[in-house]
Order: structure tokens, then sequence, then C-alpha cells
């Protein structure tokens, strides 16, 4: 059973034993005195109250009329106690909408006037109420309906502003409850895409720093495997280099771990390389035999994030020339550097090679950058032999 359920059935008991206790009170006023109201109508209505609270929570509309009418007829025969049974009703469609407990409320005002009539009536011509006898004074007539309509239109009234001032309360309650799951599902949803988009970054930064390592390495290591019979001082250097790459690999992938679990403790733009490393990394790749010229025109004015894209970007299509390339006779990495675009372009000269048959992590990390800076990829062989990648960023604010 749900809590509201289960609140209900609550309200429903409470209603019930309110009722039977106002009912049985009353009666007992009644039937004690020698002038005493009939019995066997007090009974009838109060079995007939008992079952109208039973089916009210099912039926609420039949409930409301059956209790409209019951108060008429207890205030006719009865004791008025069913009166109370019109006021719960009103209470109750106040908490669920306003607009029909208008509406019900005109029907028990029209109803507790004809109800207000038929008690005056009684109280001059009997039968008699409470164990008091009928009122023979003719000119107090009027003064009494008055006076017992005014009583229940009020109450009904009041009863009809509680229900709707606690159902606002409680739509509002509930609003902002709704509200704050929404909130909180959508915290959740920026929090999802936002440690997606941070795994997207560190994946991509750890390709380009051990794809990159690992191609340089391994050259310098056939290099070196080639030539330590005929050149043992050429492949003791080549072998310090791989030393020295593996060592500088493996503090950038701490970097980057470290910058996981705490960006306070690694931020990335005082320790990533920037535009500055380019000759450095240019001379890391001569060194594994490809031959590499670097021009550049201008100097770079952006930040920090923007150097670490150009200087991954570079790394990456040299990266790629090393795995891929055959026979590469010369590789151009040229740098332009303007106030509104930097143009990067990486193209080598080498034998044609079979079409890629998938575009690769390195390609779609570099179309990854650019599109952050709206900028532009074109990416594909050179006819002749070699493969060229051109870089368009844009430096303006958007």
């Amino acid at each position: 059973m749900s809590p509201s359920q289960r609140r209900r059935d609550v309200a429903d008991a409470v209603t019930l034993v309110s009722y039977l206790i106002v009912a049985l009170f009353l009666g007992y006023l009644s039937v004690e005195s020698t002038i005493a109201t009939p019995l066997w109508p007090m009974l009838l209505l109060a079995l007939a109250g008992a079952a109208d609270v039973a089916a009210a929570r099912r039926h609420p509309a039949l409930g409301f009329g059956a209790a409209v009418a019951l108060m008429l007829v207890s205030f006719a025969v009865g004791t008025g106690a069913e009166a109370l049974l019109v006021v719960v009703a009103l209470y109750r469609v106040g908490l669920d909408e306003a607009r029909r407990a208008w509406i019900w409320f005109g029907w028990a005002a029209a109803g507790a006037l004809v109800a207000s009539l038929a008690l005056a009536v009684r109280v001059r011509v009997g039968p008699p109420l409470l164990g008091l006898a009928p009122r023979a004074d003719a000119a107090a007539w009027a003064t009494d309906w008055a006076s017992i309509a005014v009583v229940v239109i009020a109450a009904s009234l009041i009863a009809t502003l509680l229900g709707i001032n606690a159902g606002h309360g409680r739509r509002q309650a509930a609003a902002l409850a709704e509200r704050a799951e929404h909130l909180r599902r959508e915290r959740d949803q920026e929090a999802s895409i936002a440690a997606a988009a941070e795994r997207e970054r560190i994946a991509r930064e750890m390709h380009d720093v051990i794809a990159h390592s690992l191609a340089v390495m391994v050259a310098l290591a056939d290099g070196a495997q080639a030539s330590v019979d005929q050149r043992p001082d050429e492949a003791h250097r080549a072998i310090g280099r791989v030393s020295e790459t593996g060592r500088r690999t493996l503090g950038e992938v701490r970097r980057l771990l470290t910058a996981v679990r705490d960006e306070r403790d690694a931020p990335l733009a005082t320790e990533a390389p920037r535009v500055e490393r380019i000759p450095a990394l240019v001379e890391e790749f001569r060194a594994a035999g490809i031959p590499v010229r670097l021009e550049q025109t201008g100097t770079v004015t952006e930040g920090a994030a923007m150097s670490l894209t150009i200087y991954r970007i570079v790394q990456e299509a040299l990266t790629n020339v090393l795995r891929h390339g055959r026979e590469v006779r010369d590789v151009l990495v040229r740098l332009v550097f303007e106030r509104s675009e930097v143009t990067i372009l990486v193209k080598d000269v080498s034998a044609p090679a079979a079409a890629p048959t998938s575009p690769g992590r390195g390609l779609v990390g570099i179309r990854e950058r650019a599109a952050f800076y709206d900028g532009s990829v074109e990416a594909g062989p050179v006819a002749g032999g070699g493969w060229r990648v051109l870089v368009r960023l844009s430096t303006e604010e958007r």
C-alpha cells in the first residue's frame, strides 16, 4: 500500500469515527428527554451516513450529493449530524481542485437553504429537536430560518476555503518536489555529460602521448638494432634517446592520471606542452630517421589551450608519418599564425601507400581538437606519393 493510499484510509477512518461520535451525542440528547425525537429515523440516517463515508472516496460526486440529501432529511426529522458529511466533502474537494470546490459549495449552499427551511418548519411545528419542544412563536420563524441558513452556509464556506488553502499548499509542495527532482535529474545528466567529455579528453591526450612516444621509441630501437654492429656509438645514442623518450612519456602519463584524480595538483595549462616545444618535437622525429623541416610565420598569441592544441596536432600528424609512411624523403611542417586564424600544414613526400580502411584514432582526435576552435581539417594522399594534413583554427572569439 502506498503512503498516499494509507493516508486516505486514515482520513476516512477519522471522518467515520468523528461522524459517529457526533451522531451518537446528538442522538443521546434527542432521546433522553421526555419530549424525544423518534429513534428510528436517527438510526436509519446514521447507517446511511456511515455508508456515505465509505463510498465517498471512490465516488466523490455521488457521495456529496448523498450527503446534501441526508442533511436535508436530517434537518427535517433527525438530529442534523449529517451536516458534518457535507462540510467534510467540501473540504476534501477543496484539497483536489479549487474550481470544482466552488461549484460544490454552490450546490451545498442551495441545499443548506432548503434544509434550513425544513429545520425552521420543524422548530415551529415539530417533531421535537434534541429533546426541545416546538416553538409556538410564529413571529420568530423567519429569524430562525435565516439564522440556521447563515450558520450552515458559513460552515460550508469555511470548510471550502480551508480545503482550497490546504490543497494549494499541497499542490505547491508537490510542484516544488517535482521541480527539485527535475533539477536533480538535469544535474545528474550534466554531470554524466561532463564526465564523458572529460574521459574523452583524457583518452585523446593519452592516445597522442603514448602513440607518439611508442612510434618514436620503436623507430629509434630499430635504428639502434640495425647499427649496433657497424656503428655502436650511434646505436648507443639511439638507445639513450629511447630511454629519454620513455621517461618523458612516463612523466606526461603521470601528469594526465594525476589531473584525473585532482586537477588542482596538476593543472593542464601549466604543465602541458606548448608551441615553443615544437622545435624539440621536430628534433625527436629527426633522430628517429624522419627528415622534418619546420617553417613558422608569426607567433602564437592565444592561451595555453590553443598552444596545446597546435602542439598535439603537429605531434599526431608526424606520428602518422612515422608509423605509416614508406620511404619518406621529406616532411614539411608549416605553422602560420595570423590575427584571426592559425594554419597548420604537415606534408610528407614518400612512396605511395594503400588507402587506409579506417580513418584511425589519430585523425579523429585532430578533427575533434580543430572543431573546438571552429576549425577545418583536410587530410588525404598527395599525388605522386605522400600525405598531407591541413588544419585551420579560428582564433576569433565565439
